[in-house]
């Protein structure tokens, strides 16, 4: 938005993040974190070995241990999952930094919400169907260059056929030549903007490309936490936080699935997994053990984090005083009495 020069009425938005629950304990912020990094490993199964079980949706948790085996990417994957459902869930520690990254990239809206893209899993094309259900026809992208921004919807099946086929990312508009590596798409649904973002467990491995415009990654030792624009990348960094934050919960969530996978689908020892809150998030695996994955997945939710935040926004008129005003927007955190 322009300066206000002095004397000048305009609207000044008002957002208001009201708490709805308790923030959880340990096990449901666990419980909670494990559930998309099921959904990585399961997918990161070999196609020819799911066919053989009859589907992704037949695979049974105790199966895992026989059926995967660990790859150096497995943990991306499932940290690219881990990110999309804390925004879904309105995870605060995620939510909050993404909004701001977005709203560096001058994206308009209230709540925001993530699609996943998911190209590179092996249940790629149910993904982009599940994504093409959403997309509406006047989702746009806004890729951080002048010109028209582009509609999502039109350009999805380009996008999927420009990953398998480095021909056919030809096809797609020089502006927007780059989508093909998005993770995911975040943005604001009543805005009906949204930007392509790209999701790395390795800082390292960050890399620009056109129209991708958010970077996510997790904070580096002895590196700045803020949230900035890499020029030579252009992209606008995101960086989680560690200590006490979303991307500890992540990381013990993966021991967890790693140590469970390791005891054939059963309660780690003790010497595996020394906390009880962890032994206790790989009881809750090992008592439905004989349930397909999916299933398991989905019956857990409940006992995860609620989301945490009803958000709001109103316009109320304000006047410049003196000198000229940069902000248009207010955020106002209103926590529930009683709630920590």
């Amino acid at each position: 938005m322009p300066y206000l020069s002095e004397g000048y009425r305009a609207v000044m938005r008002i957002r208001e993040e009201r708490q709805l629950h308790r923030v959880s304990d340990e096990v449901l912020a666990l419980t909670a974190v494990i559930r998309p990094i099921l959904t990585g490993v399961l997918y990161a199964l070999k196609q020819e070995v799911v066919d053989e079980v009859g589907g992704y949706e037949h695979v049974k948790l105790f199966m895992l241990p026989r059926l995967y085996r660990q790859g150096d990417g497995d943990c991306g994957i499932c940290f690219e999952y881990a990110v999309h459902e804390a925004i879904s869930q309105g995870d605060g520690r995620v939510l909050e930094r993404i909004a701001d990254a977005a709203r560096v990239c001058n994206v308009p809206g209230v709540n925001l919400r993530s699609i996943l893209f998911g190209l590179e899993k092996n249940g790629a094309q149910q993904l982009i169907a599940t994504a093409a259900e959403i997309v509406t026809e006047e989702y746009r992208l806004l890729y951080g260059t002048r010109g028209q921004p582009a509609k999502l919807r039109k350009h999805l099946s380009t996008i999927a056929g420009a990953f398998r086929n480095k021909n056919t990312r030809l096809a797609l508009p020089y502006s927007i030549r780059g989508l093909w590596k998005a993770d995911l798409f975040v943005g604001f649904p009543d805005a009906e903007r949204w930007v392509a973002t790209t999701v790395k467990i390795n800082p390292a491995q960050l890399i620009g490309a056109a129209g991708l415009r958010i970077g996510i990654v997790p904070t580096k030792q002895g590196r700045s936490d803020r949230i900035y624009l890499d020029q030579a990348k252009n992209l606008v960094v995101c960086p989680l936080h560690h200590d006490e934050d979303f991307m500890q919960t992540f990381y013990e969530g993966w021991r967890i699935v790693q140590g469970f996978i390791d005891a054939d689908a059963r309660v780690p020892r003790e010497v595996d997994l020394p906390r009880p809150a962890h032994r206790e998030v790989a009881r809750i695996l090992a008592e439905r053990r004989l349930f397909e994955v999916l299933e398991v997945i989905d019956a857990i939710r409940k006992f995860g984090q609620p989301e945490l935040l009803e958000t709001s926004e109103r316009g109320v008129e304000n006047q410049v005083i003196k000198g000229v005003s940069q902000l248009d927007l207010f955020i106002a955190p209103f926590p529930r009495a009683g709630l920590i």
